[in-house]
């Protein structure tokens, strides 16, 4: 009898997961089976540099069915679970509601964005968790410097030369950065705005950005920061926002028309509706193995699952990063394969090795089994890091010759806001000229047959 062993999730920690487990199981002796909304995995990490244009959107993406060679892979949206008897539920991409029986299941379900119930935010806020909103951001920078360069009055431009960031972890820090670097690269190609200039502002709410990394490194990246021209508020909070203003808790009020929320994420919100055990952080309640407490045969990895972190005596969580997903999906398989009689069960032990945190411009900062590294050594450490982690060599090779061609020869200024939404061709029907029925000529005459009778 097959077993049957069903991932829910196409990021890194279900990826992985899919990949150890052909490895670690017979064929013959388990069909595996992945579920996922999208059919890539998204690489994360350089999602800011296919927002700045370096490098290619397609890029930083891996096709599920380019690396998994024995997994069947199922498009669809994960809706619920059913634990007793042993179903994922999902709804597949022409809406029809599916399941999947399962004798293992490893949840890898992610993260989205923590929006927070601030005035004007989910109305005109961008968020930077996906390659849409990455694709999206680009576009919004490049349609303001198009529509503030025809514009006459340099006090009516400063809406759209001025960009907010809130939030200043690792997404906010490389976004801001990569962002302010594409715009600095093609703004010579706008007079008008490269005369009056660009405002950039990163707000956070704590004493000082990217917490996760030591203080010296965030010292030094908020003045590298600074040193480029980008304002960073710590210590302040945003309050609302309109479609053309940002306004922050000490009482100022930013003229901008691109605000990119970068403050947090989430576990989604059907992992509340999984029947399974929460956290109170909100995710998946799981043991050092990754077993989720209280199902034998049900598994949790990544930012949903909030796994005992080794690097805290495993009395905290790890947190949610990519490193720690991938891992985490390894060991998954691992122990989900020693469940059916291959290996034993082990604990996770992962502890970081290194951050990497890449703001353009051959800068970067970054500290690696315990050397801390600042700008160009540290922005070619994470650079080669990078290179080595992305799946497959034509991947690699793309992204080798993107970074060389942005290096020689700059950037691209085409606004792509069309890309993905193809207008309605309903507006393109030509009306059809009079066309004579069958039985009459032109003139209005019936025809004389050719042949009669």
């Amino acid at each position: 009898m097959a077993w049957n062993v069903v991932i829910a999730g196409g990021g890194f920690g279900g990826f992985y997961a899919a990949r150890r487990l052909e490895k670690a199981l017979p064929r013959q002796s388990a069909r595996i089976t992945l579920v996922s909304d999208v059919n890539f995995l998204l690489y994360t990490p350089l999602l800011p540099g296919a927002a700045s244009g370096t490098l290619e959107p397609r890029h930083v993406v891996v096709p599920l069915r380019e690396e998994l060679d024995s997994t069947n892979i199922r498009l669809g949206r994960v809706t619920g679970l059913d634990p007793d008897g042993q179903r994922l539920r999902f709804t597949g991409p022409l809406g029809t509601e599916e399941s999947l029986p399962y004798d293992q299941l490893i949840l890898a379900l992610g993260s989205v964005s923590r929006v927070l119930p601030i005035p004007g935010l989910a109305e005109h806020g961008l968020g930077f968790k996906t390659i849409a909103e990455a694709t999206a951001l680009r576009n919004r920078a490049l349609l303001n410097l198009e529509i503030a360069e025809a514009m006459d009055d340099p006090a009516e431009r400063v809406p759209y030369l001025s960009f907010v960031f809130v939030g200043a972890g690792y997404a906010g820090v490389e976004g801001i950065a990569e962002m302010q670097d594409f715009v600095a690269d093609v703004i010579e190609r706008y007079p008008r705005c490269r005369t009056q200039g660009t405002r950039w502002v990163l707000v956070e709410g704590l004493p000082r950005i990217m917490p996760e990394i030591p203080d010296g490194l965030a010292e030094f990246a908020t003045r590298e920061l600074r040193g480029r021209g980008i304002e960073v508020k710590t210590g302040v909070r945003m309050n609302g926002c309109t479609e053309d203003s940002v306004e922050l808790a000490d009482g100022e009020v930013i003229p901008a028309r691109t605000l990119c929320w970068t403050a947090g994420v989430k576990s989604p919100g059907v992992v509340r509706d999984l029947g399974l055990p929460l956290h109170e952080s909100g995710r998946l309640d799981v043991d050092a193995t990754l077993r989720v407490k209280g199902r034998d045969n049900v598994w949790a990895v990544g930012d949903s699952a909030a796994v005992p972190d080794p690097a805290q005596g495993y009395r905290g969580i790890c947190p949610p990063t990519a490193q720690h997903s991938m891992r985490q999906g390894k060991l998954a398989a691992d122990n989900v394969a020693a469940s059916l009689g291959h290996g034993r069960i082990k604990k996770f032990r992962y502890k970081t090795l290194g951050v990497f945190v890449d703001m353009g411009r051959n800068e970067a900062v970054a500290t690696m089994v315990g050397i801390k590294l600042r700008g160009f050594p540290a922005w070619f450490a994470a650079r080669t890091y990078h290179l080595m982690l992305m799946p497959g060599n034509a991947r690699r090779a793309r992204l080798m010759f993107d970074w060389t061609v942005g290096l020689l020869f700059g950037r691209s200024s085409s606004e792509l806001g069309q890309v993905g939404h193809p207008p309605d061709l309903k507006g393109y029907v030509e009306t059809p000229p009079h066309q004579p029925a069958s039985h009459e000529t032109e003139s209005g005459e019936r025809p004389v047959r050719a042949l009669e009778g």
